[in-house]
């Protein structure tokens, strides 16, 4: 623990009035809104797949299945819609009644029993069928996590900038395959360094093992990446966007400028390219990586034991999103905490979770003043700088 430096509990204030409370309405009236918004997305992906479906995941999933899903969530939306005109609270019925109208909008373009077909296959396209999926199982399964051990029991579903964070999450999933496209345009700069012989011997070892050498591996550079994004000064308005948000859950995570959305995933294809693993222990690792990046920012207790002492765990993160001195610039790995024990980076003090999240000094709180922050933040450093020579002449 360093020494001189007092550490403080954390404070949540609740919000009553941002509170979802059984037998108001609320609940039911959000329920209704997201589901009509998933069921709207979810049909339209159906009638447009070329153009708004993933087709690498597409792989993955059973879309005549899915409808199955899509069914239900669309009769749930209106069940939710009505019981927020039963329980007869005004400030909520405008929202029930917007679920139920998303929903009857699904049904006219066809609803769930839009026909299932081959699929053209589109270079580029809008992952809508990422965004409906994941969305469904982030908070299916994190949201629930955060409800049953929550780490601060006081912080609400719809705390200060989640509508802020919702978008990045939006745009980060709606963006997938432009983000691929990038990424492997950018590893595939990189075949002189390909050895036959090294990708033989990574596939000559047990599955296992090699997600343990995917994961070091992909670990190792992003330590690296990050780290360059906190210590270069022309780099670190573009990762303070990441770092702005001040209360700390599983969309949290999603809040990222875009160009270290698409550099991140760019650098972390490079050693995925080079290896040459077998598929199935790449899509064991994208699973792993995926999984862990929002555990890690949610609002949980759960004790990992001596997991901790390998993996970056939500109390590890935590402390990096710290605005509070001892943990300023430590924790960098993404996966494992090896790389910041070896290059001295490591700061968990024993059982205590950060009192201050953000940065330390305030970003905007929009999203299109986030999206300026970086040149803003440069040009008036470049300002400075220019002023201090011209007085120095």
């Amino acid at each position: 623990m360093d020494s001189g430096y007092e550490y403080r509990p954390r404070e949540v204030m609740k919000d009553p009035a941002q509170e979802f409370r059984l037998g108001e309405g609320r609940i039911s009236a959000y329920l209704s809104v997201t589901l009509g918004v998933l069921s709207v997305l979810s049909v339209l992906a159906y009638l447009y797949p070329s153009y708004l479906t993933t087709t690498d995941l597409r792989k993955a999933y059973d879309g005549e299945q899915l409808q199955h899903v899509l069914k239900y969530g669309m009769y749930a939306s209106l069940l939710f819609g009505m019981l927020t005109f039963v329980l007869n609270r005004a400030a909520y019925k405008k929202l029930g009644l917007i679920g139920v109208g998303l929903t009857l909008v699904a049904f006219a373009l066809g609803g769930y029993s839009v026909p299932v077909g081959d699929v053209e296959p589109r270079e580029l396209s809008l992952g809508v069928d990422w965004l409906v999926l994941a969305f469904l199982g982030s908070t299916l399964i994190f949201m629930t996590l955060e409800k049953l051990f929550p780490k601060y029991s006081d912080q609400l579903i719809l705390r200060p900038e989640w509508s802020v964070d919702l978008f990045y999450f939006c745009f980060n999933h709606l963006a997938i395959s432009a983000i691929l496209i990038f990424a492997n345009y950018q590893a595939s700069h990189f075949d002189w360094a390909l050895s036959p012989s090294v990708q033989e011997a990574v596939r000559a070892t047990p599955v296992l093992l090699q997600v343990v050498v995917i994961v070091l591996c992909a670990d190792f550079v992003l330590y690296w990446e990050h780290r360059l994004y906190h210590e270069v000064q022309l780099l670190w308005p573009i990762h303070a966007v990441h770092h702005s948000v001040e209360n700390i859950d599983w969309l949290a995570g999603s809040r990222g400028h875009f160009v270290q959305v698409f550099s991140e995933r760019a650098l972390v294809m490079v050693p995925l390219y080079l290896l040459g693993a077998d598929e199935a222990a790449l899509n064991i690792y994208v699973v792993f990586a995926a999984l862990q990046a929002v555990l890690i920012h949610c609002n949980v207790a759960i004790p990992f034991g001596p997991i901790k002492y390998l993996l970056v765990t939500p109390q590890f993160h935590h402390w990096h999103h710290s605005s509070e001195e001892p943990a300023l610039d430590t924790n960098y790995g993404a996966h494992t905490v090896l790389f910041d024990r070896l290059f001295g980076t490591y700061h968990m003090p024993k059982d205590l979770w950060p009192a201050f999240y953000g940065t330390t000094t305030p970003l905007p709180r929009s999203v299109i003043g986030q999206l300026l922050y970086p040149v803003n933040a440069n040009w008036q450093r470049w300002e400075r700088k220019r002023r201090r020579h011209s007085q120095a002449d």
